[in-house]
């Protein structure tokens, strides 16, 4: 099986979980989880069993040992995370909708995250050929962007697979805006990418057909597109197919997202190479649809590390949508 070393950022997510009334004031409640997007894949990947390392820096601050400590209770190697000695941690204060639905409010101004050099990305990253996956939160400021192409970079030279979720946050870009010169510079790099319908419909300015062609005529092996609750796409260059995802209710959605591809990770480390299973739809939808299923569980349950499934939970709940998975189950009780 195969490491898989998430990339970025870990922050604290601050829950919002209801209100209070006091005197003549309203007074929201919040709930401290661990959370970040790569911290977030890297624990799903864990939870399933898998071999996960998260590369990154927290601030030298009681949140910088409390995502530490929460990576180690999720059983992550955090052999590649630095402490900053003066830069804090990153927050972000996340609202809930009555669908679940989120909204956020980031505090990452000189946050440890973004001051991660490329003097830190060591060698040893990629002793193993390992899966290297990252999202475009690193590359919302220059220096950070600079050292996000270094790893990408570093990580093709020694074989890896590059994963790239591009998960779109603009209110994080100085310009209110995405870059999309900046995302698409490293979505040609990447091997399996991760676009929401959104955020695929902005990279590619409307054409969408053109686009998708020109990440295969790139590196990209995988590529999927979700809409949410709705048909989930995903293109190999021989196979073009959809499934639905299941119907949950939703609590939270916070790392829907990044279960699925936590998921999809855990999958692709059983194998050497993509090409192994590129040409195998029938192998590839179930990896999609335990990918989905991973998603579809982990929004019935608020908060990040603590709503991700684990393996029996993620079989049980395959079986129980009465989804086709004996191929990939067969896969992965051989690496257990």
């Amino acid at each position: 099986m195969k490491p898989v070393i998430c990339f970025g950022e870990a922050l604290i997510d601050f829950l919002n979980t209801g209100s209070q009334e006091d005197g003549c004031l309203t007074l929201n409640n919040y709930r401290q989880y661990p959370g970040g997007a790569p911290a977030n894949a890297a624990v799903a990947v864990s939870r399933l069993g898998g071999k996960a390392f998260f590369a990154g820096q927290v601030g030298d601050d009681a949140f910088g040992d409390f995502l530490i400590n929460a990576l180690h209770t999720y059983q992550v190697d955090t052999q590649f995370v630095s402490k900053h000695p003066h830069a804090k941690t990153a927050l972000a204060f996340v609202l809930l909708d009555e669908m679940g639905e989120r909204s956020f409010s980031f505090h990452r101004h000189q946050t440890a995250d973004l001051l991660f050099e490329k003097s830190q990305v060591d060698e040893i990253w990629f002793c193993e050929s390992p899966i290297f996956h990252f999202c475009s939160n690193t590359l919302t400021e220059k220096d950070i962007a600079d050292c996000t192409e270094y790893a990408v970079e570093r990580a093709l030279v020694h074989g890896a697979i590059i994963s790239f979720d591009v998960n779109l946050r603009h209110n994080l870009w100085a310009t209110g805006k995405v870059s999309i010169s900046v995302v698409n510079k490293l979505v040609k790099q990447a091997h399996v990418l991760k676009f929401s319908s959104e955020e695929l419909t902005y990279l590619a300015q409307g054409n969408i057909e053109s686009y998708i062609q020109s990440c295969f005529d790139a590196n990209c092996q995988l590529l999927i597109i979700t809409d949410g609750e709705n048909v989930l796409t995903y293109y190999t260059a021989a196979i073009l197919d959809a499934i639905s995802p299941p119907k949950v209710i939703t609590v939270d959605t916070t790392a829907g997202g990044d279960a699925f591809i936590g998921a999809l990770l855990f999958a692709l480390s059983h194998f050497e190479q993509l090409t192994e299973l590129l040409d195998d739809n029938e192998l590839l939808k179930q990896i999609i649809n335990f990918s989905a299923s991973c998603g579809a569980l982990t929004v019935t349950k608020a908060g990040a590390f603590p709503a991700l499934p684990n393996f029996e939970q993620a079989v049980a709940f395959v079986k129980e949508l009465g989804l086709k998975q004996t191929q990939l189950l067969d896969i992965f009780s051989r690496s257990r």
